[in-house]
């Protein structure tokens, strides 16, 4: 809630305290505006977070009945403490989350990206060398520890960039209010997200054993290309959109949004193929093992092979939602997700009803997905009616977004789509033949066997897919390889 909704909500609004303002002069010295805008929501965000934080660690023993009321007293006791410990991370999470916006203003996206990454380090300290000394509290003193490291490099980053920290509060100010207008709609958006997985995992726990585990494992993974590939395009797009929207730069914008849109598709188009592809050796390399038997091996790549369907729109809607952002509108995003959040427990009741009751419907699934002599595949619905929600949310805030900015490069992004599908084609073929091949090469009852059929697939057909995309000439296989050293040149600088 708090790294989603301040960033969103920060960005815009500091786009345009920095708007005329030549490029290089930015780093040496900030207006007085902007050092006294940034200082004073830091310091307000930082009260605001220690009060809400302090209120909940009073509260905390209440809050654990009610969401563990199952837990002994003396775990209860543990998980208060815990909790208690970990409250301090969200204010440090809060004040980084500025920073952030700052970064990704200013374009230094590898200390935003190192970021995580220490946090994560914090974690594995508390667990390897503070455990042993604070028990299980040493665990939350590592995330702490953590907050803190993502805390700092981000602080220390953006000192270097001209930010010099001040003692100011003033909660009438007219940024902070602007911030938090913005914020309202976002926090609801993050909110219903959470609220969505939490009652379509409660739907899965009605079906058959092991719902849950295919649900989530398979949802998990589909994620991976649309965090690394749709967000972050979406992330490094977004101070460019601000500053274009604040400077009134309407064609720039358009043509910048054309373009990522278009590198995110030539990207993830293929990849969500490979994905459906080769779900099945995916699967068993992640977790056909031990308790993980085939008919668990199977189901829970059927439900990532539904999920394929909907990795373009989830991975598209970043890049969307935050065009709508950078010219501060929160609402339109957030009403369109909560009303496609009703639409996905709609879809997902309703095709679990049709996969008990309809046979027809049922024996596609079955026939698609290979599911031949495997029951209860109910679960099914809940990636379906996931993606068939995402792609719905997706082009429905592309054709507002059309309605509200006019022609975004439409006619562009069509021809790409021909030619990307044209070049799948050949990557389809070619991932078939070498998943064939490459199965009389290898033992496919080892691990290194299923991972060199694996990786000789995917790598043939993506190679095929680069190769016949030279060939037409995709200016998106440029602007991707281009978008690459540029990226790094800005990161090393």
């Amino acid at each position: 809630l708090i790294v989603g909704a301040i960033a969103v909500a920060f960005l815009p609004v500091f786009s345009e305290y920095f708007k005329d303002k030549n490029e290089a002069d930015k780093e040496e010295a900030w207006p007085e505006e902007v050092s006294h805008f940034t200082n004073n929501l830091l310091n307000c965000f930082f009260v605001l977070l220690v009060f809400s934080c302090l209120v909940l660690a009073i509260f905390t023993p209440w809050i654990i009945n009610l969401i563990a009321p199952g837990f002994s007293a003396s775990n209860k006791v543990i998980t208060v403490g815990l909790t208690r410990i970990m409250f301090l991370s969200p204010i440090l999470f809060g004040i980084s989350s500025i920073f952030s916006g700052i970064l990704q203003y200013f374009e230094r996206f590898l200390i935003y990206s190192i970021a995580p990454i220490l946090y994560n380090l914090g974690i594995i300290f508390g667990i390897l060398f503070l455990t042993p000394i604070f028990g299980i509290y040493g665990l939350g003193y590592g995330v702490v520890l953590g907050a803190f490291l993502y805390f700092a490099i981000q602080y220390f980053a953006v000192k270097s960039i001209g930010f010099k920290y001040r003692l100011i509060l003033d909660f009438k100010h007219l940024g902070i209010k602007k911030v938090l207008k913005l914020m309202g709609p976002r926090i609801i958006g993050v909110a219903a997200d959470n609220i969505n997985l939490i009652i379509i995992t409660a739907i899965a726990s009605t079906l058959a054993v092991g719902s849950i585990s295919a649900f989530t494992i398979s949802n998990n993974f589909q994620y991976l290309p649309v965090g690394i590939i749709g967000i972050s395009f979406a992330v490094s797009s977004f101070p460019v959109f601000s500053k274009y929207m604040v400077n009134n730069q309407k064609k720039e914008f358009y043509n910048h949004f054309s373009i990522i849109f278009r590198q995110i598709s030539f990207l993830i188009i293929p990849i969500s193929i490979l994905s459906f592809l080769l779900r099945a050796q995916i699967i068993r390399l992640l977790y056909g093992a031990g308790n993980f038997d085939w008919d668990a091996t199977r189901l829970t790549a059927a439900c990532l092979g539904v999920f394929c369907l909907g990795i373009l729109a989830n991975s598209l809607m970043p890049l969307v939602g935050r065009a709508f952002f950078s010219f501060q509108d929160t609402k339109t995003p957030v009403v369109n997700g909560l009303i496609c959040v009703v639409l996905n427990v709609f879809f997902s009741i309703f095709f679990i009803y049709l996969f008990k009751n309809n046979y027809s419907f049922g024996m596609f699934w079955i026939w698609l997905l290979k599911l031949q002599n495997l029951k209860n595949i109910e679960v099914l619905a809940l990636p379906l009616g996931f993606s068939l929600a995402s792609i719905i949310e997706t082009v429905s805030l592309i054709i507002l977004l059309y309605r509200k900015i006019g022609d975004f490069g439409i006619k562009e992004i069509l021809s790409s789509y021909g030619k990307i599908i044209f070049s799948c084609v050949f990557l389809i073929i070619s991932t078939y033949f070498s998943l064939y091949f490459a199965s009389l090469l290898v033992n496919m009852q080892t691990f290194l066997g299923i991972f060199w059929q694996t990786f000789i697939a995917g790598a043939v057909g993506f190679i095929s897919y680069l190769f016949v995309a030279y060939i037409l000439k995709m200016q998106e296989l440029d602007l991707v390889v281009m978008a690459i050293f540029k990226k790094l040149k800005l990161n090393f600088r």
